[in-house]
């Protein structure tokens, strides 16, 4: 199965909650403003978002209004013409400068942090990359064995400390380590729950410093790690992620098999960061760079 298939497969729930209802609330039916409200209400309860549903359907109104659309196909194209258009142009994670390039993975426990850094190594390493893994979660012990279970699958070099170290102390000896051994791409792993005095985006705030001690351009990507299946908890991490950090991308993972797919579009217009990454399986190679326009087909088609 090609992955624009296995999109589409995952997809499949969410492409029932939004396109399916759609269609099926404009069976038989004049295309008017009551219909307009009644895709307004489907759009809202899909996790959209209120921001991405007011842009869609008042887009949905003008077109309406000006006599563009007449029937329910028009909708539809009208409808995925402007969702392409919102989640913008296609930002994949692209190494850039002076190396190591430095990956800082934030996010709570249980979005498929761990996993997503040990599939971007593979991924890293299959193009021909050199990679270090820092195994900054000292707070989480099966977040560092999971982790160098991934560097021994991969080929990736790997950067412990005891289980419950200091998470900053791991990471400045990761790009260290990097810039000492010519390593292109560092990837860190990072708490996603504190159990000591200091709060979660506290230690988060003190590691992204210490990183910048050890090189100051670094790091080049703040990924935050998110879980589809969470609908607008997701949007609310986002929110929190980056006011204590300034997140630069997004992962977005577990899309297969959830209804709240919609919440991509929430997400780039509520915080407009750029969705780089979307996991669709559990398979190494289930991790792709996200493109607006594939997504949108596997939505739709």
């Amino acid at each position: 199965m090609g992955f624009l298939d296995k999109l589409k497969s995952g997809l499949s729930r969410t492409r029932k909650n939004i396109v399916e209802r759609v269609e099926t609330v404009l069976l038989n039916r004049t295309i008017d403003d009551a219909a307009i409200d009644d895709i307004e209400e489907i759009l809202i309860t899909s996790d959209i978002g209120a921001e991405a549903t007011a842009e869609i359907t008042g887009f949905l109104r003008t077109k309406v209004s000006s006599g563009e659309i007449h029937t329910s196909r028009d909708v539809n194209n009208a409808l995925r013409a402007k969702m392409v258009s919102l989640l913008g142009t296609h930002q994949p994670l692209v190494i850039f400068g002076e190396p190591p390039f430095v990956i800082l993975v934030v996010g709570v426990n249980g979005v498929g942090k761990t996993t997503t850094i040990g599939k971007l190594a593979s991924r890293f390493i299959s193009e021909g990359s050199s990679v270090l893994i820092a195994a900054g979660d000292t707070f989480r012990a099966a977040a560092i064995e999971q982790l160098e279970i991934w560097s021994e699958r991969t080929g990736a070099d790997i950067i412990k400390h005891q289980s419950g170290s200091d998470p900053a102390s791991v990471a400045f000896d990761a790009v260290e380590a990097a810039r000492a051994r010519g390593i292109d791409v560092v990837i860190i792993d990072t708490a996603g729950r504190l159990h000591t005095k200091s709060p979660l985006m506290d230690e988060l705030k003190k590691i992204n410093r210490v990183i910048k001690k050890a090189m100051p351009d670094a790091p080049q990507e703040i990924l935050l790690v998110v879980d589809a299946t969470t609908g607008q908890n997701a949007l609310r991490q986002a929110h929190i992620f980056n006011e204590a950090v300034g997140i630069t991308g997004i992962a977005l993972t577990k899309l297969d098999g959830t209804a709240k797919g919609g919440i991509i579009f929430a997400i780039k217009k509520d915080i407009g960061i750029p969705v780089r990454l979307i996991g669709v399986g559990e398979g190494v190679d289930d991790l792709k760079d996200f493109n607006p326009a594939e997504f949108a087909a596997a939505l739709f088609e």
